[in-house]
């Protein structure tokens, strides 16, 4: 983290440096256009192209941390709370469990995006989803998701 932060920390700087250069160089010509000013114009727009790159990979960085972050909740969630936090009423899931309301509610977000027309199939995901968040539920478990984590 620290080595993206110092990238971007210097590109900003140079790119600060080479806006600043461009005004001399406007200032020493008398606002005329002149080899100086192209030089600096092109230093400039150089600069800014590197900054733009330290700041898509700084982006890059924190999108990938806050997704290891969330699927890291995620687990911790559906796993229930450590041994020494023992609460009641949060029974730990296994990771089939998971992947198996993973696969529910991918399955409804696809139906809900498509528009699906057909109501049965986005019950039936619903079914599955509630099925595998509770798995004493009476509701059947749908076929589409199997207990087999490898598929």
């Amino acid at each position: 983290m620290e080595s993206t932060m110092d990238a971007l920390n210097e590109a900003f700087q140079e790119f600060i440096g080479s806006a600043a250069a461009v005004f001399e160089a406007n200032d020493l010509s008398g606002g005329q256009k002149s080899t100086a000013t192209d030089n600096a114009l092109e230093r400039f727009k150089h600069q800014w192209e590197i900054f733009r790159v330290a700041c898509d990979r700084a982006e890059e960085f924190v999108e990938s941390a806050k997704q290891r972050i969330g699927s890291e909740c995620l687990v911790d969630e559906a796993t229930g709370p450590a041994p020494a936090q023992d609460a009641p009423g949060l029974a730990p899931i296994s990771a089939v469990r998971l992947e198996q309301m993973s696969k529910a509610v991918r399955w409804l977000v696809i139906e809900l995006q498509h528009g699906s027309g057909n109501p049965n199939a986005t019950a039936a995901a619903a079914a599955a989803a509630a099925s595998a968040a509770h798995p004493h539920a009476s509701t059947p478990f749908d076929a589409r998701f199997s207990e087999d984590p490898n598929q």
